[in-house]
């Protein structure tokens, strides 16, 4: 008997995951039934766009910017134990447009969006709002989901565009200023390395960081707890969920799009 409580204990903490994951399963694809269909809500469309793409650009550039430039210094470090220091431009541009700047990019927006929208709809849940909207004829997910997970999906690929760029551009203000690259030099091996499949594979990725970070964010809210303390492990476990989620996702596509 000793032996099986914690057998017991580990089962349940699985069973409850799996039933977790096939709640957050059928909720993603009752939202992507609801996302052709009118009623359309193009004021809350657009003031989630805003919301998720323009005010993350900050954080999201910022992160780039210093994560360009550390991957400059460690590339040129590790590949002068092999005189390879030429590498550095190449490797700069692809291991920010294949992995850093979608996966960086991604826990940047889920730690900012996801607890943001995880806190507003479960306080709108704790205050009854949701009941309201019921009240009024106005389905709950086509009013504050389905808005906020076509406005992640189109504005996180943007965002990693612009994040790719910029940290890009770390690694060359890095490797010009600190590492002694002749400018032209370092921008020809980053143009002549980079192909366009790197750049479209980062935002097919970036797309769907974007749809798992808003749509964590809503299930958590809509499923909140009543009280504060509920609103609180929502916005908690909305974050967790899509790191998570989002560094799964990102192997599952690396494997899909680059496996030999």
């Amino acid at each position: 008997m000793i032996l099986l409580a914690p057998l017991g204990a580990l089962g349940r903490l699985v069973l409850t995951g799996l039933a977790t994951l096939g709640r957050m399963a059928i909720f993603g694809a009752e939202t992507l039934s609801h996302l052709f269909r009118p009623p359309f809500y193009p004021k809350e469309f657009l003031a989630a766009l805003m919301q998720i793409g323009w005010f993350s650009l900050p954080v999201v550039g910022m992160t780039a910017l210093f994560t360009g430039g550390a991957l400059a210094l460690q590339i040129y470090a590790g590949g002068a134990r092999f005189s390879a220091e030429a590498v550095v431009p190449s490797i700069v541009a692809i291991g920010m447009v294949r992995e850093l700047g979608p996966v960086l990019g991604g826990l940047m927006v889920a730690a900012r969006v996801a607890s943001s929208i995880a806190a507003e709809i479960g306080t709108m849940k704790v205050t009854e709002q949701i009941d309201a909207l019921t009240t009024l004829s106005t389905h709950p997910m086509k009013y504050l989901t389905v808005p906020r997970v076509l406005a992640a999906t189109l504005a996180v690929p943007v965002l990693v565009a612009v994040g790719d760029s910029i940290g890009i551009f770390g690694g060359y203000l890095v490797g010009v200023n600190r590492l002694g690259f002749n400018p032209a030099t370092y921008l020809k091996n980053t143009r002549e390395f980079l192909e366009l499949w790197d750049i479209v594979s980062g935002l097919w990725k970036g797309a769907a960081f974007g749809f798992i970070v808003a749509l964590m964010g809503c299930y958590f809210g809509m499923n909140s707890a009543r009280g504060a303390q509920g609103v609180g492990r929502a916005t908690k476990s909305a974050v967790v969920a899509a790191s998570v989620l989002i560094l799964a996702t990102n192997y599952l596509m690396t494997e899909l799009f680059f496996s030999a």
